[in-house]
């Protein structure tokens, strides 16, 4: 595993080991080229390139493949001439560049091939595409896996490994690895096992935890990945505030920064049990500071595998709100203070305690705004008057901002599915014309698929910021609107 770390590593920062010398990178892709074998070369390049082109698809994944291990086949064989390597990488160059190129698109290629020899290859190395707003991959039912398998092993191997990488693409590259190497095991375990129900229900009860750990991570790095550390602090921070309201910010907030620093640390990490001993040690800690003050922390706690009590945690739903005084608002030199960040996320932990059903993407928006206004306004020739504005027109917007989004995701979580739509129905159709059960169905439909999409703790931070920004600019219908 860590000879396929080293190569992984070695794969994406290959174009930053250029300036060492053109030897020192053929000599190492060589090195692990014959230390792995070909055809372990070629799966990690393949679960690289997955990961890297997210939304490529699989034959223009395949093709890069081919041309990659090619190009260590050929220019690592014994006697080979030593500029082989770098010819066939420049060719490899010229071929992304080419009108009819079979490798991933990209926006960027053509940036990158109006320039020449070691820029361009620098560059076309650097890119790589965004993570995919929703993951893909649907794991098929356990006979279409078996069908799949027994038909071509190669290449269902092959298609899963790129559909899964492609899917996790931010998962850390050994969670990634260790994901894909136990679901290929269970499969070519299970699927010749006299008894395949009973072993895949095993195996799946076994990989479980691994399973959680790759969704889990994904999410958490896209999130770091597209927002930065200082957000997931308050993402981490405002779902602590919701799970435990009684708790105080002095005890939530070292606890939110702890965790952005273990995913700061372990997200791009090849350390190959970062993330499981990180997260171990971090929950510990959460243990340690939250249990005594909380019943349901504590139950979550008593188990001795600290991984599964950070999913247990970090499956609570919300909890009740308990009765507390009037947000204090920070004052203007708080805010405009070296300290003013760390003030608006205590603001922020205060409104989540009190709305504890509001989704982490309509924090996330309240966040940005208030980091927006901060901004502009403490560099602003009169501070105080900016701010007073901008608090004016925020009192007026997030009310029925928060109100909204706390009485539809707290829908979702009391009630059942059916239910939750019937009550959706009931409270739609005076804002429907009459005559129109069309449309009524629409928004009934659009309003379910984001509760169900959104509202749980484990949603996907890109699609549903994006699905949040959406509905703030209707609201908002082209008037100045500080959330939108």
């Amino acid at each position: 595993m860590r000879a396929a770390l080293a190569l992984l590593l070695l794969l994406l920062a290959t174009a930053r080991a250029e300036h060492r010398g053109r030897a020192y990178v053929r000599d190492k892709v060589c090195q692990e080229f014959q230390t792995l074998g070909k055809e372990d070369f070629r799966t990690l390049t393949l679960i690289a390139n997955s990961r890297k082109f997210s939304n490529a698809t699989f034959k223009e994944i395949s093709h890069l493949v081919q041309e990659i291990v090619s190009l260590a086949d050929t220019c690592c064989a014994d006697g080979a001439d030593p500029s082989c390597y770098d010819a066939g990488s420049s060719a490899l160059s010229a071929k992304s560049c080419s009108v009819d190129s079979p490798f991933p698109a990209h926006p960027g290629t053509a940036g990158c091939c109006a320039q020449e020899g070691l820029e361009q290859k620098l560059c076309l190395a650097a890119l790589r595409h965004p993570p995919q707003h929703l993951p893909r991959y649907l794991q098929p039912s356990n006979e279409e896996l078996c069908q799949a398998f027994k038909k071509d092993p190669k290449d269902f191997a092959d298609r899963f490994l790129h559909e899964y990488a492609s899917s996790y693409s931010q998962a850390p590259l050994p969670v990634l690895l260790g994901s894909t190497r136990s679901f290929l095991s269970m499969v070519s375990t299970c699927c010749i096992s006299p008894a395949p129900t009973a072993c895949f229900l095993k195996e799946k009860l076994e990989r479980k935890s691994l399973s959680l750990l790759t969704l889990m991570s994904n999410r958490v790095c896209t999130r770091l990945t597209e927002f930065g550390k200082d957000k997931v602090t308050s993402s981490y921070l405002t779902s602590l505030a919701q799970k435990m309201p009684s708790a105080s910010f002095e005890d939530l907030f070292p606890l939110a920064e702890g965790a952005a620093e273990v995913f700061s640390q372990c997200c791009d990490s090849v350390d190959e049990d970062c993330m499981q001993k990180k997260l171990s040690e971090h929950t510990a800690k959460v243990c340690n500071t939250l249990s005594a003050q909380d019943k349901r922390f504590a139950d979550c706690c008593k188990g001795k595998n600290l991984m599964q009590n950070y999913f247990c945690i970090s499956a609570l739903p919300p909890a009740t709100v308990p009765k507390l005084p009037e947000v204090q608002k920070p004052t203007n030199k708080q805010l405009c203070g070296e300290e003013g960040p760390r003030y608006t996320k205590r603001y922020l932990f205060e409104l989540a305690r009190r709305h504890t059903s509001v989704p982490d993407a309509f924090l996330g928006k309240l966040y940005d705004a208030s980091e927006k206004v901060r901004e502009e306004c403490c560099s602003a020739k009169d501070a105080s008057a900016c701010l007073d504005s901008k608090r004016q027109q925020m009192g007026e917007e997030l009310p029925p901002f928060l109100e909204k989004a706390n009485e539809l995701c707290g829908l979702y979580t009391q009630l059942n599915f059916l239910d939750f739509k019937k009550r959706l129905r009931e409270s739609l159709m005076p804002t429907v014309p009459k005559g129109s059960p069309e449309l009524l169905g629409q928004l009934v439909e659009q309003r379910a698929d984001f509760a169900s999409t959104c509202c749980p703790p484990n949603s996907p931070p890109l699609y549903c910021s994006s699905k949040v920004s959406s509905e703030l600019a209707k609201a908002c219908g082209g008037k100045s609107c500080l959330l939108g």
